[in-house]
C-alpha cells in the first residue's frame, strides 16, 4: 500500500515549528534557515510491509557579516592607534589588512592578528586609508577607516613653571619642563640669556 510519511530529526530536537511539509508529507520546507536548523534530518516511509528511512544532513553556511566594524583614528607622533574589527559568518571568516589598497604585513612596527591591528611609534608615514577584509568561501566585506597623524608644535598652555625660592641654602630645586609636543621635543635650558651646561650640581 502507499506509505505513510513522516519527518523527524536524528539528534532528538524538534523539528522547527515553522516548518511546512507538503505532497503528503512527502516535502519537508524550512523557511528562513538558521543555524539551529541545521542537522540530520530523516524522512521516515512504512506501510504494513514495513518501512525504510532516508537521511539528509543540512548544513548551515553564511557569509561574513559585521559585528564589529573600526572608524577613523587620530593620533599624535609617536603615539600608538589599535584598530579591532569582528565579523561573523559560518565557516568562521578569517581577516587581513590594507593600507591604501595594498596588503599590510607585520612589521617592528605593526602587528597584526585575527581581526586586530596595532601600531606603535606612530610616524607620518602611517596616515592613511586602512581597510580589514573578513572573508569565507561565500563572501568578503570591507570596512575602512582613516588614521589621520598630528603633529603638534610645543605647547607650554598646559605647562607650569614654578617660581621657587630657596629657604635653605644646599637644598635642591627640580623644576619640571612638559610641554605638549609630536614629535617629541628635544630641551634645553636658560638661566636669563645664558644656556645652562650640565655640571656636578
Amino acid at each position: 500500500p502507499v506509505p505513510t510519511i513522516s519527518w523527524r530529526r536524528a539528534d532528538g530536537k524538534q523539528i522547527p515549528k515553522k516548518a511546512r511539509r507538503h505532497r503528503s508529507s512527502g516535502l519537508l520546507e524550512i523557511p528562513n534557515f538558521q543555524q539551529e536548523d541545521a542537522g540530520l534530518y530523516e524522512c521516515v516511509a512504512e506501510n504494513v510491509r514495513g518501512k525504510n528511512v532516508a537521511r539528509g544532513q543540512l548544513i548551515f553556511y553564511a557569509q561574513p557579516s559585521w559585528t564589529q566594524k573600526i572608524s577613523d583614528a587620530h593620533a599624535a607622533m609617536e603615539e600608538s592607534v589599535a584598530w579591532e574589527c569582528r565579523a561573523s559568518g559560518r565557516p568562521k571568516p578569517s581577516y587581513r589588512w590594507l593600507k591604501d589598497g595594498e596588503l599590510l604585513l607585520p612589521q617592528a612596527r605593526v602587528q597584526l592578528e585575527q581581526g586586530s591591528l596595532t601600531i606603535t611609534n606612530i610616524s607620518l608615514s602611517d596616515a592613511g586609508m586602512y581597510q580589514c577584509v573578513a572573508e569565507n568561501r561565500h563572501g568578503i566585506i570591507f570596512a575602512s577607516a582613516e588614521l589621520s597623524v598630528i603633529a603638534i608644535s610645543p605647547d607650554f598652555s598646559k605647562t607650569l613653571l614654578k617660581k621657587l625660592t630657596l629657604v635653605k641654602v644646599g637644598g635642591e630645586v627640580i623644576i619640571e619642563c612638559k610641554p605638549k609636543a609630536s614629535p617629541r621635543p628635544t630641551y634645553s635650558w636658560k638661566k636669563g640669556k645664558d644656556i645652562l651646561r650640565e655640571n656636578e650640581r
